[in-house]
């Protein structure tokens, strides 16, 4: 038996039954903590993976909307969970080229695995433990969350009363079954505290994930990944991603509540064709040209409804005397 394993059953056998949110929380932060999880090898791919495109156009939204606000100066770049920095780095390439150098790179970071990764990529970053970190800079912020708030808990609940995880026949089973709400108070406080930063500071947020757009649409929507696979949660803890959908609304409204301005959300797909993904496509298409097809294969993944194009969301946050990023008004 893995050891983490082996120590989560051990856990439950002496305290009794624990949430889905700790469950959640407890494998998360043993897998993101043992490995690289990205790629072929891995178990699955993030979008800032797929392509530079999809850093690029991010870039671009948020050079604009620096633009827009009067190019202020001290404008920190910001980024929660930024994997191998991939985004950071394509994103950061593109404000360069549209005059915009940020003062700082600061990433909220737990894995010292990726912060190696992100240490090559990136000149001179910032390392947080968690947003709150983020408070002790000067200077409006530029912030992105990509792929980010879905590996945060949720909590689920049937008829009002909280599911959780046993201990059954020596495996690891759900309490109850039926209809399932879920909630994410982790969530709900990240987006509180990513606000109260904009409100504080100035600045403008992307919160980019897959999820809905109204509370309640979706029941249960935990889910694991192992090998680019769907698989039980509950197999082998701490050694499959755990995430559940993002509900939209609630993030909005908890940003609102804490004296921002929140915009969308809009479809990953209908976003980046606004922002002109496809005439960024056909450029690299031509000067790449035996990567054409690659390059197609990329936008179609990242823009197309049967692929990551709808269940994918877009949402913005704006700060007092910050425009809305572009596409998201």
């Amino acid at each position: 038996m893995i050891p983490f394993d082996a120590a989560l059953r051990e856990r439950i056998r002496d305290e009794g039954s624990i949430g889905v949110d700790a469950y959640m929380e407890a494998c998360n932060t043993y897998y993101y903590a043992t490995r690289d999880p990205l790629g072929q090898r891995g178990d699955f791919t993030t979008a800032p993976e797929i392509s530079q495109m999809y850093g690029e156009m991010i870039g671009a939204a948020l050079a604009d909307c620096w633009h827009r606000a009067g190019r202020p100066e001290s404008v920190r770049y910001a980024e929660l969970g930024p994997g191998r920095g991939t985004l950071a780095a394509d994103a950061l390439r593109t404000m360069a080229a549209a005059g915009l150098e940020p003062a700082a790179i600061e990433l909220v970071e737990t894995s010292h695995l990726f912060r190696a990764e992100q240490a090559k990529r990136l000149p001179s970053p910032i390392f947080h433990d968690s947003i709150d970190g983020l408070a002790a800079g000067d200077g409006p912020l530029l912030l992105v969350a990509s792929e980010f708030f879905d590996a945060l808990p949720v909590r689920q609940s049937v008829d009002g009363v909280e599911r959780r995880v046993i201990l059954d026949l020596d495996g690891l089973a759900f309490d109850r079954v039926g209809d399932i709400v879920e909630s994410s108070p982790v969530r709900e406080l990240a987006a509180r505290q990513i606000a109260a930063l904009l409100a504080d500071q100035g600045g403008a947020a992307l919160i980019i994930d897959y999820g809905h757009e109204q509370t309640g649409a979706i029941g249960d929507t935990l889910q694991a990944m192992r090998g680019h696979r769907f698989v039980d949660p509950l197999e082998l803890p701490g050694e499959q991603d755990l995430t559940a959908h993002v509900d939209f609304a609630a993030l909005a409204k908890t940003a609102r509540g804490a004296g921002v301005r929140a915009g969308g959300p809009l479809s990953q797909g209908s976003w980046l064709e606004t922002l002109g993904l496809a005439a960024r496509a056909s450029a690299l298409a031509a000067k790449n040209v035996a990567q054409a097809e690659a390059i197609a294969a990329a936008r179609r993944r990242l823009c197309d409804d049967e692929e990551m194009g709808r269940l994918f969301k877009v949402m913005a946050l704006a700060g007092t005397d910050w425009p809305m990023i572009a596409g998201l008004e």
